[in-house]
């Protein structure tokens, strides 16, 4: 069972090591990295702010930014590309109202891009919430978005 930020902070208290372990729980918690978040970990790591920033500004798996419920991921490596993932990113850009790394005004869906999903067979390929799509066209990926949004079946 995965530990609460809160709770990981608590225990983490002068421990450096700490640093990225806090940063994804907080990441996984709250679906981005706040500035009140960086000064938390501070204290409870005793590590400067400037460092722990440095740190999450790092990897791309840390957001500054809040997240939709649902995260999109469209993979634009080169298969993916070869097989009309910019048509992928194209349409859902229209649908959702967004262009890639943007996040819906209602909170529901972020979009990103990404370099490799490693679903090359699959080409082109998205995924949303972890859950992958492949074989794509734009209207297929807009019909899986949109099941999204309603619940309904995928």
């Amino acid at each position: 069972m995965k530990r609460s930020f809160a709770e990981l902070a608590r225990e983490s208290r002068g421990s450096s090591e700490a640093v990225i372990p806090l940063l994804q729980a907080a990441q996984t918690e709250f679906g981005f990295i706040s500035r009140e978040t960086i000064t938390g970990i501070a204290e409870a790591t005793g590590e400067p702010e400037a460092q722990i920033y440095g740190v999450a500004s790092f990897y791309s798996q840390f957001s500054f930014t809040p997240s939709g419920k649902h995260i999109i991921r469209v993979c634009t490596g080169t298969a993916c590309h070869v097989a009309g993932a910019g048509r992928i990113v194209e349409a859902l850009s229209i649908e959702l109202g967004v262009a890639p790394g943007g996040t819906t005004e209602d909170m529901l869906f972020t979009l990103h891009t990404v370099a490799c999903l490693g679903c090359c067979s699959l080409s082109p390929v998205m995924m949303i919430d972890g859950e992958t799509f492949g074989k794509l066209t734009p209207p297929g990926a807009v019909k899986v978005l949109r099941e999204f949004a309603t619940g309904g079946p995928r």
